[in-house]
């Protein structure tokens, strides 16, 4: 039996629940700070991956479910000693009738939706012991156990190849990705070193102006006029206003404080992490009424000396990052200010030469986005793939 025709061809089938397949279904003992650093065996929690600790609570081969938090419906399969945190499921000791990987990709395939389907309305997902005792599971050719454990085994190879094929097409697309992306980098790093160019470096203090942004209550937010948030900034090194989505209601004296035009850089002044602080990106349309977060510092040029996509490229640099990154302050969260910015140094080379970089930036910006794109598009179309023939393998009729 090794052809997808004859798993699927007139498969008659009976819905067993999981309860009837397995004998123990139960949960661990054990809170998630039980994990030890150096032990012996797998301790599974609600996590993706198992920790480790020093006892262990059973000895079975089973299928592992993570009850609840971001993880919830999350599978682990383990064969031999482990233990397990208390809103951690453990089922196994399944019957002769069921193999118990067919059970595992079953469960892969339809438990999230069943989760939230028999979860309370409104409340974060999660997993009881009824609802694990009663989901139901396809056995096909039920009077024939010998057939039915022989069609169980052949689907579960057949989605095991389906799986590591993907993976490692996945795997080596997702490579080619970061490679691409390591690739951009390490060229514009190279256009940003200026020994021996003629560059002159100046302090931000010396050609902008820093301000922070505006600060409302939550009830002016969602109508009125546009605003630049800490995500527009976080997420792009350069802002358009087809692209800000945010709005707010504010005054003509807030329009005055807080305006916002083209050549602004904005930098993000808090975050919960160093390497997440200072993020600039820079404002390329002319806005008639814009103004900026409280959670941003405005940097508004002084002079000329600088080429607005010059700075949008030049901020994303190792070189620059480092610095910010490095003069910021910590305490509770990470912070800077407009005079922690304003003494560091970015280099200033003439502005035909400014033009020359962004001009090179972004023709290998732009064929880095499309080559990316592409290999984005190939690993989500082997993902549907994948999950074409699992639906195939894994849907029968409930009234079969």
């Amino acid at each position: 039996m090794s052809t997808l025709k004859e798993l699927l061809n007139d498969v008659p089938v009976e819905w067993k629940t999981l309860g009837e397949l397995a004998s123990l279904i139960t949960t661990g003992r054990l809170n998630a700070n039980a994990m030890e650093e150096n032990g012996a065996y797998p301790f599974f929690t609600c996590n993706e991956k198992p920790y480790k600790i020093n006892s262990f609570a059973f000895d079975l081969e089973a299928i592992l479910i993570s009850g609840n938090g971001s993880q919830v419906g999350h599978l682990n399969y383990y064969k031999g000693k482990f233990n397990a945190y208390q809103r951690t499921y453990v089922v196994g000791e399944f019957t002769e009738t069921v193999y118990i990987m067919y059970v595992f990709h079953y469960l892969n395939f339809m438990l999230k939706g069943y989760i939230e389907l028999n979860s309370r309305k409104g409340s974060v997902p999660y997993i009881t012991m009824p609802m694990l005792q009663n989901l139901l599971v396809p056995i096909p050719y039920p009077n024939d156990p010998q057939k039915s454990l022989k069609v169980q085994q052949e689907i579960v190879r057949v989605l095991d190849v389906l799986s590591e094929q993907n993976k490692a097409l996945t795997s080596a697309l997702a490579n080619e990705i970061d490679n691409r992306k390591k690739q951009y980098a390490y060229y514009r790093e190279e256009l940003f070193r200026f020994e021996g160019k003629e560059a002159e470096w100046k302090t931000l203090g010396e050609v902008f102006e820093f301000k922070n942004g505006i600060n409302k209550g939550k009830e002016f937010f969602g109508k009125g006029d546009k605003i630049i948030n800490y995500t527009d900034v976080f997420r792009n090194s350069k802002i358009f206003e087809e692209n800000l989505l945010g709005k707010v209601e504010i005054t003509e004296s807030d329009i005055q404080r807080f305006n916002c035009r083209r050549g602004d850089v904005f930098f993000t002044r808090t975050s919960e992490t160093k390497d997440e602080i200072g993020y600039a990106s820079v404002l390329l349309s002319d806005i008639d009424i814009c103004v900026f977060s409280g959670f941003l510092i405005r940097a508004r040029p002084l002079t000329n000396l600088l080429f607005p996509e010059y700075c949008s490229y030049c901020f994303s640099t190792d070189l620059i990052r480092k610095k910010i990154i490095s003069s910021s302050n910590m305490t509770t969260r990470v912070t800077t200010t407009g005079s922690i910015l304003s003494k560091i140094e970015i280099p200033v080379p003439p502005i035909q030469d400014q033009e020359r970089i962004v001009c090179l930036l972004d023709q290998y910006d732009e064929a880095t986005k499309n080559i990316v794109a592409q290999l984005e598009k190939e690993i989500e179309l082997r993902n549907k793939q994948y999950k074409y023939y699992r639906n195939l393998l894994l849907t029968f009729p409930k009234d079969n």
